[in-house]
């Protein structure tokens, strides 16, 4: 088998690769084969994957297996080959269902990375902290440009975007200085107590809550959230669950329940909205379930003098758990500012409403980083891989179950577990 990894052009701030120069090394000592398109943006040099006894070429036709991180073009689909990328399609994303028509006409094979799962269906391989990580960043950032350009001085003014930062390591120290500023000199911030919520508790708010601890933080229990004594010495953090952002419309919260029949329940995140400074969205949401907060939510709190300065949007599902998160943005223009009377994003800073963040390729603004964790993962499944013939009947095809689990397509066909897709893709042309 030979292996290529390809060069990612559906943005030019994706410079992650699925594995870096080091393991492919490490593969190609076990007998595999690599080749790498040649990439002007990738955070590794096509020299470091040369040097590691990788292929440059261009052509990636004489590949097998053909390893990515986004979406791929469809007019850039090779047909019979492999592939193995983050297809977002399994939701039935309507953006998607054309590459997915043509994965099906050409005969491929589809391995999608957030379908490799355990028994318990629990994520192996992914990009969610660091995903937190850059959302964090990027909505402390926003939050120093918004009160700044509101006339209030804060440390957090001095904090850039993630990508502007040569490493993790460097914005994490820049943000304990910060921190360490607020703590001995207080905020001066009228808006006191100044409170940090996180929807989720997952890997993405983990990632999240990483960065915002390296401030000095108390939390405290959503249940207390409107009896905080103001502080400007202190950064109160309040992580939501399930139970907190939804009741049953009839009965008691039963959290299976929940995510077996979420149409028996309604939004009830409202509440909480006036004492937040910020919001960071890091849960996973699909249609099924309600809205954490809607369109309408914010135009009630913002009739008044609303505390709520910016939400960050990492999990960035448009008109999603976030209804206001009316588009994405990228890392050189990561925020907009909801206008809740007209609802349209608007270039500024301030205004009657959020500001939000909204990009959706965040863990690429941590691209050395978050390239390093993703391969060591990945490297341990290649060379199963490797060894499988995609040529048998799927239900022949030998492979680990964790990504047998992740087969969307066989050999242009969707696979069991996938069927469901057909009535997304149906009237799709080819």
């Amino acid at each position: 088998m030979i292996i290529a990894i390809r060069r990612e052009d559906k943005s030019i701030w994706e410079r992650r690769t699925p594995l870096i120069p080091q393991d492919v090394k490490e593969l190609i000592g076990k007998g595999l084969k690599f080749v790498v398109q040649p990439s002007p943006i990738r955070i590794f040099h096509d020299r470091e994957f040369e040097e590691a006894g990788a292929e440059l070429n261009t052509d990636l036709s004489g590949a097998d297996i053909i390893l990515g991180i986004k979406e791929i073009p469809p007019a850039k689909l090779i047909p019979e080959k492999v592939y193995m990328f983050f297809s977002h399609t399994i939701k039935g994303q309507p953006y998607n269902m054309e590459m997915l028509r043509k994965l099906l006409d050409l005969k491929t094979t589809l391995i999608d990375y957030e379908k490799i799962t355990n028994e318990k269906g629990r994520r192996l391989i992914f990009f969610g902290t660091f995903a937190g990580y850059a959302g964090a960043i990027d909505t402390l950032w926003a939050i120093g440009q918004r009160m700044k350009e509101e006339g209030i001085d804060t440390p957090f003014s001095r904090l850039k975007p993630s990508h502007e930062y040569y490493s993790l390591k460097e914005a994490k120290e820049e943000i304990k200085a910060v921190g360490n500023e607020i703590k001995e000199r207080g905020l001066n911030c009228s808006s006191l107590p100044f409170v940090i919520g996180f929807g989720g508790y997952g890997n993405v708010s983990k990632g999240a809550q990483e960065i915002i601890d390296l401030l000095p933080v108390k939390e405290v229990q959503p249940e207390g959230i409107s009896n905080i004594n103001p502080d400007a010495k202190i950064i109160y953090k309040v992580v939501f669950k399930e139970w907190h952002m939804v009741e049953p419309k009839e009965g008691k919260f039963d959290l299976q329940d929940y995510y077996r029949n979420p149409r028996k329940y309604r939004g009830v995140f409202k509440k909480y909205l006036p004492y937040l400074t910020v919001f960071i969205n890091a849960i996973y949401w699909e249609e099924k379930y309600p809205r954490l907060i809607t369109k309408e939510d914010l135009k009630e709190l913002y009739y008044g003098e609303a505390k709520l300065k910016v939400i960050g949007d990492i999990s960035c599902d448009i008109e999603g758990a976030v209804e206001a998160t009316v588009k994405s943005t990228e890392p050189a223009d990561p925020v907009f500012l909801y206008d809740v009377e007209s609802g349209t994003p608007i270039h500024k800073l301030t205004g009657k409403g959020p500001l939000i963040l909204a990009v959706d390729i965040l863990p690429s603004q941590i691209p050395r980083e978050s390239s390093i964790y993703f391969s060591n993962v990945l490297k341990g499944f290649i060379p199963e891989i490797a060894k499988a013939d995609f040529l048998a009947p799927f239900e022949n095809l030998d492979l680990p179950s964790e990504i047998k689990r992740a087969v969307i397509v066989h050999k242009g066909q969707l696979t069991p577990d996938y069927k469901y897709l057909k009535k997304f893709i149906k009237g799709v042309e080819s």
